[in-house]
């Protein structure tokens, strides 16, 4: 079973600052760490390459910096590393980072599965995944939280509801975005970060993947109009009182007049 898992180099989002009068993002200049949910994505698949066989290929778009996470990646038991780098795919937005993914798989020819993880913490849209399963025609679900079986070319999987979940099967080959409920990830040993740190990563470009640039990177279909931080939180109310259920009383007014309960 060849398992493919789709990975973002994110930021130290607690480093992240804007630039009101530039109107940007500015970013840290480190090299940055796996999307966290990808991770999640990553355990998931490593575990069922042990349970079934097969091989485990991680592909990000990215730059120069993002070699580093797909080592990381390799290191935690990754057999393949692709790195997607080409200054056209600089700016990309999520519908577009999704065509250029979607190209990537295609010029691997052949998967079984592929897992991503729900979000980036960067931009928390949440749409790549979707992207790349409706550019690839890819049966789909997204904020899968267990795996319930992968068997005769299909596969049944718990799909995340604001209710509870529900039970979902896929024939393969299918693309799932994954919550942080589905596993524990591991964490590398250093037998694998040695191992990690000889392996090939193969980086394709924009003529590798046949992309002519006309509707990614700068071209893409969304602009950024405004960048501000958020507003500062409002300071909030004391509530006092002589006894505990005297500050019970109030607090149940004050939500009552708001209409919260």
């Amino acid at each position: 079973m060849d398992i493919v898992v789709l990975v973002k180099q994110v930021p130290e989002i607690a480093l992240i600052k804007v630039d009101e009068a530039a109107n940007k993002v500015v970013l840290p200049q480190g090299p940055g760490t796996v999307n966290p949910f990808d991770e999640y994505g990553l355990e998931e698949s490593l575990r069922l390459k042990e349970k079934h066989g097969g091989k485990v290929i991680v592909i990000s778009m990215g730059d120069e910096r993002t070699e580093s996470a797909l080592r990381d990646c390799l290191a935690l038991g990754a057999d393949e590393a692709y790195l997607l780098l080409d200054d056209a795919f600089t700016g990309s937005d999520s519908q577009a980072t999704g065509k250029i993914l979607a190209a990537g798989l295609k010029k691997l020819e052949h998967f079984d599965l592929v897992f991503a993880g729900k979000q980036a913490i960067d931009s928390d849209a949440a749409q790549v995944p979707g992207a790349v399963a409706a550019n690839l025609d890819l049966p789909q679900a997204m904020f899968v939280k267990k795996v319930e079986s992968v068997d005769d070319g299909k596969m049944v999987v718990y799909r995340t509801t604001e209710e509870g979940y529900d039970v979902v099967e896929l024939t393969m080959p299918a693309l799932i975005s994954v919550v942080k409920e589905i596993n524990e990830p591991r964490l590398p040993s250093l037998r694998g970060k040695m191992a990690a740190k000889k392996k090939v990563i193969t980086r394709w470009s924009a003529a590798d993947l046949g992309i002519d640039g006309a509707d990614v990177g700068a071209n893409s279909g969304t602009k950024t109009v405004k960048v501000s931080p958020p507003p500062p939180r409002p300071s909030g109310e004391m509530i006092e009182g002589e006894t505990p259920e005297e500050v019970a009383d109030k607090l149940f007014e004050k939500l009552r007049d708001k209409q919260i309960i």
